[in-house]
C-alpha cells in the first residue's frame, strides 16, 4: 500500500494572499508502511518554516518511487477536517471575491488536480489529529513495545497536547491538554521579552545556561500551578508584571545578564511543569518507555535532564518531532488502521533528495568552473579529514538529505571540536548568528562514551535530540563543542547507518587522537538547510566557508573570478513592488523595494532606483551585460547585488548552468 502524507498551507508561494498559521510543511511516501522518500518543502521552495501547499514535496517524494498520484492509495492529513474548515470560512471572510472551496477534501483534491495532474477520489483522504499524528510519529518509530507517549507544542486542531499509551493495540488516550495550559504558548509569549519570536524558542534554550534561574524564580512560579493526577494551569498574563523588572528587549541590542537569567528561569519552568506530568503517569501506568512529540520536544536541554532523571529506562524523541514530521506521523497512522503492522525501530532520516551520482555531480560543477577549483578525490573522507585536522572549515555533502530540522552528517558543516574561538568564528562568518549559540558534536558510536557521560546501556543517540554531559576530562579539549554549563548535543555515529561520515570522523580521529568533530547545519541564518548541489555551491561561494566536499570532489573558491558574470534569477518567493507614497514633508515619492515571502508575511527591502530597473530586466542576461544595457558601472551594482544574493533574494548561477 502507498501512503502520501501531505501537511502544508492552503495557498502556493504563486498564488497572492497572506500565509496562514501553518508552517513547516512536508510530504512523505510510505510503502507498506516503510519510508521511501520524506522531505519538508522548504527544502525545495527555499521559504524557510514554508508556510506553503507542499506540492513540490509531494511531487520529489512520488519521484522517488516513480509513481503518479493516481497510483496513490491513501493520502494521509495531520488535521482534523473541522480546523481546516475554519480556517477556510476566515480565509473566504477576508476575501469573499476569491474562489474559495469551503469543504477541505474539495479543496485539497482541487489543489491537486491544477498542479499533481491527477482528480483524487474523496474515499482516499484521510484526516488524522494532529497530536495524534505527532504521538504515533514517535512511538511507531521508537522500537518500544509498550511506552507512556507525551505530545507538547503550540497547538494543534483543538488542544495543545496528549498524553497515551502506546502499545501493539495502538494509542490509549490518557489526557489531553488544553489550549490555554499550552506550554509552547507560553514558552513563545515569554521570550518575546528577549527580543525573539516564534521559532527563535532554540535559542533562548541555549541562552539559558548563561543564566541564573534563581533571579526570577518567584516571579515564574506565580505563572503556573501544579494540580493532582499530573496537571497544570498556566497563567500567562502574569508575564505582564514583568514590565516593571525586564523591558522587552529589542532586536539587535545587546543581551545583557538580565536576559540570560530569564532564560534561565524559563527553561526552568517548563521543565517543572513536564516533570510533574511526567512523574505522576510514570507512576500510575508503571511504564518504563518514554516517546516524546511535538514542536517542545525538540527542547533538547529538557531531553537531557529527563534522561539523565532516571525517571524512564528508555527516552525516544522523534528527530522531526515539530509540525514538518506529522506528515509522517499521519501516514503511519493511516497505515497503523489499516495495516496493523508497526515498522522497524528508526535508524536514520536520509530520506531527502539525493546528491547523484558522481558523473553526473562532476557535470553540474563544471559549470561552475569559473568560480571554483575542482578536484576530483580517490578517497574524499581522508581529503575531508586533513582539511578538517588543518583547521579548515569545511561544508559537506552528500547522499541523501535528511528528514528534519538537523543536518545529520549529509548537509553539514564540519569543523575541529577542539578550538574554543571556532565557536565564534563560525557563528560570524558562515552562520551570521549570535555568538553564545552551541554547537553540536558528531561522535563515533563506539567511543561516544569516553567523551561524553551516557546512561547505562545506552550507545545510539543518532538524532542530535538530547543534551549530554561532556566527561569532565574532555571539556577543556572539546572547547569548541562543550557549552558554557559542561554539555553537548550529541549526535553518535554509525559505522553502519553513516558510514561515509563514521569514515571521515574516523579519519580525523587517526590524525589528532579525537573521534568528534563539530557538525552544523549547512546554511546561513536566513536559508533553510542546503538541499540540492546548487544550494550548496551558493552557500560556500557566499559565506567564509573554506572548503566544500560534494560527493568525491574537493572544492575551493578561485581567487578574482567575475562575478558579474553570473545569472541572476528572482527566486519563485521573491518579487520586486513600486509604490508611490507621501513622505513627512508631504511630498509624494517613488518607493521600490524587494519583498520575499516568509512564513508569518513579506519581508521589504528598500531597493535603489537604478538598481530596482536592472531587477526589473532581469532573465537570461549576467549581470555585466544587464549593467551595461542599464547605463550602470559594475561598481555600482556588484556591491548591492553581491549582497541580495547573500541574503538569498536572488539566485545567481553561471550561464553554463543556465542551459
Amino acid at each position: 500500500m502507498l501512503i502520501l502524507g501531505f501537511y502544508g498551507g492552503p495557498s502556493t508561494e504563486f498564488e497572492a494572499g497572506s500565509p496562514t498559521q501553518t508552517h513547516d510543511g512536508a510530504a512523505v511516501l510510505l510503502k507498506d508502511g516503510e519510508v521511501i522518500a520524506a522531505i519538508e518543502e522548504e527544502r525545495l521552495n527555499r521559504i524557510k518554516h514554508s508556510y506553503t501547499a507542499p506540492l513540490r514535496a509531494a511531487r520529489f517524494v512520488m519521484d522517488q518511487a516513480g509513481v503518479g498520484l493516481d497510483q496513490i492509495d491513501r493520502i494521509a492529513i495531520p488535521y482534523m477536517s473541522g480546523s481546516a474548515e475554519r480556517l477556510l470560512r476566515r480565509m473566504y471572510l477576508a476575501d469573499p471575491s476569491a474562489e474559495h472551496a469551503l469543504d477541505v477534501a474539495d479543496a485539497l483534491r482541487a489543489q491537486w488536480r491544477r498542479y499533481l495532474g491527477a482528480d483524487v477520489p474523496r474515499e482516499k483522504v484521510r484526516f488524522v489529529p494532529h497530536h495524534i499524528a505527532h504521538a504515533t510519529a514517535t512511538f511507531e518509530m521508537s522500537g518500544f513495545e509498550r511506552a507512556l507517549v507525551m505530545t507538547i507544542d503550540g497547538q494543534g486542531d483543538t488542544e495543545a497536547g496528549l498524553t497515551l499509551k502506546g502499545s501493539a493495540e495502538g494509542l490509549e488516550l490518557l489526557h489531553r491538554v488544553p489550549i490555554p495550559e499550552s506550554l509552547g504558548h507560553f514558552y513563545m509569549q515569554a521570550i518575546g521579552f528577549l527580543g525573539y519570536r516564534m521559532f527563535d524558542e532554540y535559542k533562548v534554550m541555549g541562552l539559558a545556561p548563561y543564566g541564573d534561574p534563581e533571579r526570577f524564580r518567584a516571579q515564574f512560579e506565580a505563572m503556573y500551578e501544579l494540580l493532582p493526577d499530573g496537571q497544570w494551569r498556566l497563567h500567562p498574563h502574569l508575564l505582564d508584571g514583568m514590565y516593571a523588572q525586564l523591558m522587552p528587549r529589542r532586536k539587535r541590542e545587546p543581551i545583557e545578564q538580565i536576559h540570560k537569567d530569564f532564560a534561565a528561569s524559563l527553561q526552568q519552568t517548563l521543565e517543572t511543569v513536564v516533570f510533574h506530568a511526567l512523574r505522576h503517569y510514570r507512576a500510575s501506568t508503571g511504564l518504563r518507555d518514554l516517546c516524546l512529540g511535538g514542536g517542545v520536544a525538540h527542547n533538547c536541554t529538557m531531553n537531557g535532564n529527563i534522561l539523565r532523571s532516571g525517571l524512564f529506562d528508555n527516552v525516544f524523541v522523534h528527530p522531526a518531532a515539530h509540525d514538518g514530521g506529522n506528515a509522517l506521523g499521519a501516514a503511519l497512522s493511516v497505515h497503523r488502521s489499516e495495516a496493523r503492522h508497526r515498522p522497524q525501530r528508526l535508524r536514520n532520516v536520509y530520506w531527502g533528495s539525493p546528491l547523484g551520482e558522481s558523473d553526473s555531480v562532476e557535470t553540474r560543477l563544471r559549470a561552475w568552473s569559473d568560480f571554483l577549483d575542482i578536484a576530483p578525490s580517490a578517497n574524499v573522507e581522508e581529503d575531508a579529514a586533513e582539511l578538517i585536522a588543518d583547521g579548515k572549515v569545511i561544508g559537506w555533502v552528500q547522499g541523501r538529505s535528511e528528514f528534519g530540522p538537523r543536518a545529520l552528517g549529509n548537509r553539514s558543516i564540519l569543523a575541529d571540536p577542539r578550538p574554543a574561538e571556532f565557536k565564534g568564528l563560525i557563528n560570524k562568518m558562515i552562520k551570521t548568528r549570535e555568538s553564545f549559540r552551541p554547537f553540536a558534536p558528531a561522535v563515533l558510536e563506539e567511543q561516544a562514551a569516553d567523551y561524553f557521560e551516557l546512561p547505562a546501556g545506552a550507545t545510539r543517540f543518532p538524532f542530535m535530540t538530547f543534551v549530554l554531559n561532556v566527561q569532565p576530562d574532555k571539556r577543556e579539549l572539546l572547547g569548541a563543542v562543550t557549552h558554557v554549563d559542561g554539555t553537548a548535543r550529541v549526535q553518535t555515529v554509525s559505522r553502519e547507518d553513516s558510514p561515509r561520515f563514521w569514515r571521515v570522523i574516523d579519519a580525523f580521529h587517526r590524525r589528532t587522537g579525537v573521534p568528534v568533530v563539530l557538525n552544523t547545519s549547512f546554511n546561513n541564518n536566513i536559508e533553510p538547510i542546503v538541499d540540492s548541489l546548487e544550494d550548496a555551491v551558493e552557500c560556500f561561494l557566499t559565506t567564509g566557508l573554506q572548503a566544500l566536499v560534494v560527493g568525491d570532489f574537493v572544492l575551493t573558491k578561485k581567487d578574482g573570478a567575475p562575478r558579474s558574470a553570473l545569472v541572476p534569477q528572482l527566486p519563485n518567493h521573491v518579487r520586486l513592488h513600486e509604490r508611490r507614497q507621501r513622505d513627512d514633508d508631504g511630498e509624494v515619492r517613488d518607493t521600490f523595494e524587494l519583498r520575499r515571502a516568509e512564513w508569518n508575511g513579506e519581508a521589504c527591502k528598500p531597493l535603489p532606483a537604478p538598481i530596482f530597473g536592472l531587477l526589473k530586466r532581469i532573465g537570461d542576461a549576467p549581470i555585466e551585460q544587464l549593467a551595461r544595457e542599464a547605463g550602470l558601472a559594475l561598481d555600482e551594482v556588484m556591491p548591492t547585488m553581491e549582497e541580495l544574493w547573500a541574503e538569498r533574494c536572488l539566485v545567481m548561477r553561471p550561464q553554463a548552468a543556465q542551459r
